[in-house]
């Protein structure tokens, strides 16, 4: 008997006793296989991003054999294993032939099969440890004879390829070919395929090393002619800048940020495809022409009304923006004029102010406790009395911190928590009197659910990103958006009276004129809003089935130069909801939003106004009202029924700092309203002056009663205040 027939003999009888490794199932292996990315679906299972999360590898999703190109085939099964398809997982005849060189001392070929390889990727242990002892390398024999039995050739190749690593961080076939060669494995040709396979014997080897084994594979195919510049190809692609390896569009990149966790996982959100991308496109296309108005990143959300499931979620202008890491639809912003509507609300809800009530728009100084507040308007000017739907349609600042007042600021933060606005975690009082014109943070997210609660009659639930419902894209009070049991935040009668002054085109005109970006052909209600020194605007609004929500501003914090959110954020908001309306060439028809029926409890009035002091005048219209509230005439308001004790408020303590001059330490005396003539004061039943002009008391240390009263010496007000008097300084 031959030398190499014994040690063949011997070979076998050893590994028949070894062992062997537990070995899965092809079926196990594939199901088992996570790329190093993650991808989140559109609701129709279009990828609208990827998310990258295992960094140790890069890794794509497995490649079926018949997608891998033959010629990679073909160049594999030459490299080292060229009896592939004879033998039974070990090559009797290679590993007699390196049993002979080992004792010879003769270099020669490895003796390791493709399924010997296999076994090895699909050992853990063995591959973190790297080098296998004599003893291991027979186990691993030993199980390659038992892989044969039970997988298909095809299988073992298929696996392998999808399994081994070939180039730094680049795992498998699918990824080795979009990453050196830009192209999917079934399009590989001869020479990336010689390049591929010689990668498998040694990944990081130098080019000119890969290119020289690659050229032997090209002989061994009979393609010499090709060898004649597999130097350079070698060169250009290993030594060049690896290509995109996945090239999903990123159309919503921070969505994925906040919803995918898992490498491998393919999740279906609620976005549509279609919107998602218009929507992008459109912020970009309306920032880019306010590019020299300082301005770069805007956000868009955009809600299914009945369901609660987000459409479209667009984080920021992507490379328009110095930060498009951060996303726009769940930083914190000083909301603007754009928590309005949710003040007159409450105030129509608490029977307070009708649509039809008068608030006289005029100069307004207000006394806090870091001095005067002294609203303004956002054009320099006032407008004597108007009507609470012409003060809100045309966001007027005075008229809305005149209904905080009456409303109470700690009760209006209660109501804005109810509408979602879980970012406003200080009392009312902590916000001051700002709160009207919107000085507190919120997110679009809260944002645009408060819109969608108006639209849903003042009912609030919970919004939806995924198709299951359960992933929630943020937690927290910035994102509670997406937590939380339905509630009733606003009653539907109020509801409906906010909801047809945001849609009244007339009542908007003289602020906004009657052609303007929130003028739809169909129903609709929306809201602009401009934060101090413009450094956010906003655009919010509803139809009968959708909600948009837009701002626009710099997540820097930088200001705008000139960009309200009319010129701003309305645009896109128009955009993007006459998209949701369109009927297309497709046959998708047009989707109608027509007026919303009144609820219980609302009553349709015609009215007209009396002219009283200052009355500018509305034309009579057709009103909705409140049942119980309604009326026919309204007449501007003495200012014995609008006045009251503004400072000091009720319950106020004033500390007296003994080393200021007693006289620079006087308590100023104000009201709501004008005075009428022979109005006076009374502290603790002592005159203190007269009430129609400006006045001021000189403390004294106790509890006190201030009390309002008129010519006839009836009470019209009264409040109790304390003052205490402080230690001197050492």
């Amino acid at each position: 008997m031959k030398p190499h027939a014994h040690g063949v003999l011997a070979f076998a009888l050893l590994l028949a006793s070894l062992p062997a490794l537990a070995l899965p199932s092809f079926a196990e292996v594939r199901a088992a296989h996570r790329p190093s990315d993650a991808w989140l679906l559109a609701r129709d299972g279009t990828p609208l991003a990827t998310l990258r999360l295992d960094h140790k590898v890069r890794r794509l999703p497995w490649v079926p054999l018949r997608e891998i190109s033959p010629a990679l085939r073909r160049a594999v099964l030459l490299s080292e294993d060229r009896r592939f398809l004879d033998h039974a997982g070990v090559d009797w005849q290679a590993a007699a032939a390196g049993a002979w060189s080992t004792l010879t001392r003769e270099q020669t070929r490895g003796a390791s099969t493709r399924s010997m390889q296999l076994v090895g990727l699909l050992d853990e242990d063995s591959r973190r440890r790297g080098r296998r002892s004599l003893l291991e390398k027979l186990g691993q024999s030993a199980t390659a004879l038992r892989l044969e039995r039970s997988w298909s050739k095809d299988q073992i190749l298929e696996a392998y390829l999808n399994l081994a690593p070939f180039r730094g961080e680049l795992e498998g076939i699918a990824a080795l070919s979009r990453g050196l060669f830009d192209k999917w494995p079934q399009g590989l040709d001869e020479q990336e395929a010689v390049l591929a396979a010689a990668l498998l014997r040694a990944p990081n080897a130098k080019p000119e090393v890969v290119a020289r084994r690659a050229c032997v594979l090209l002989k061994e195919m009979q393609r010499e002619a090709l060898c004649r510049d597999i130097g350079d190809v070698a060169a250009v692609t290993l030594d060049g800048v690896l290509h995109q390896v996945d090239q999903t569009p990123q159309l919503a990149p921070h969505l994925a940020q906040k919803l995918l966790t898992l490498p491998g996982q393919r999740l279906k959100s609620t976005l549509d495809a279609g919107l998602q991308r218009f929507a992008r496109e459109t912020l970009r296309r309306h920032l880019a022409a306010l590019e020299r108005r300082h301005v770069e990143d805007g956000a868009v959300l955009v809600i299914d009304n009945a369901s609660g499931e987000i459409l479209a979620w667009v984080g920021s202008s992507g490379d328009l923006s110095a930060a498009a890491e951060v996303d726009g639809v769940t930083a914190l912003r000083q909301a603007g004029s754009t928590l309005k509507p949710f003040l007159y609300g409450m105030a129509f809800a608490r029977r307070d102010l009708t649509p039809a009530s008068l608030i006289e728009d005029a100069p307004l100084t207000l006394a806090t406790g870091n001095g005067l507040y002294a609203p303004q308007n956002y054009e320099p000017d006032y407008r004597g009395w108007v009507s609470a739907r012409t003060a809100l349609a045309g966001s007027l600042n005075v008229p809305a911190v005149k209904t905080l007042v009456r409303l109470g600021a700690d009760d209006f933060q209660q109501g804005l928590r109810r509408f979602g606005f879980d970012s406003l975690v200080e009392r009312g009082d902590w916000y001051g009197y700002s709160l009207a014109l919107g000085s507190a943070d919120v997110s679009l997210t809260m944002l645009a659910n408060a819109y969608r609660a108006l639209a849903n009659g003042g009912r609030w639930s919970r919004l939806r990103a995924t198709a299951d419902g359960k992933a929630a894209p943020c937690r927290g009070n910035v994102c509670a958006s997406f937590d939380g049991s339905p509630r009733q935040a606003l009653s539907p009668a109020a509801s409906f009276l906010v909801s047809d002054i945001l849609a009244d085109r007339a009542a908007r005109a003289t602020s906004f004129g009657l052609e303007s970006w929130l003028a739809t052909p169909y129903w609709s209600a929306a809201k602009t809003g401009t934060s101090k020194d413009m450094r956010d605007n906003w655009c919010a609004g509803y139809s009968r089935r959708y909600t948009v929500a837009v701002w626009v501003g710099n997540a820097s914090g930088a200001a705008m130069h000139d960009v309200s959110g009319v010129s701003g954020a309305a645009p896109v908001w128009r955009d993007v909801m006459d998209w949701l309306h369109r009927g297309d060439a497709g046959g998708s028809s047009r989707v109608a939003s027509t007026p919303p029926p009144a609820p219980a409890g609302g009553v349709a009035r015609t009215v007209r106004f009396e002219p009283g002091p200052s009355f500018a005048g509305e034309p009579p219209r057709r009103e909705w009202f409140l049942a119980g509230t309604e009326r026919s005439v309204v007449t501007a308001a003495p200012a014995r029924a609008l006045a009251r004790i503004r400072y000091p408020a009720d319950g106020t303590i004033v500390a007296l700092d003994p080393d200021i001059p007693p006289g620079r330490q006087r308590l100023p005396l104000q009201l709501s309203a004008r005075g009428e003539a022979g109005w006076h004061w009374r502290i603790d039943g002592k005159p203190a002056g007269r009430a129609d002009r400006p006045g001021a008391w000189l403390p004294q240390p106790g509890r006190h009663r201030l009390a309002l009263l008129d010519a006839g010496n009836a009470e019209l007000d009264a409040i109790s205040f304390e003052v205490r008097a402080l230690r001197g300084r050492r």
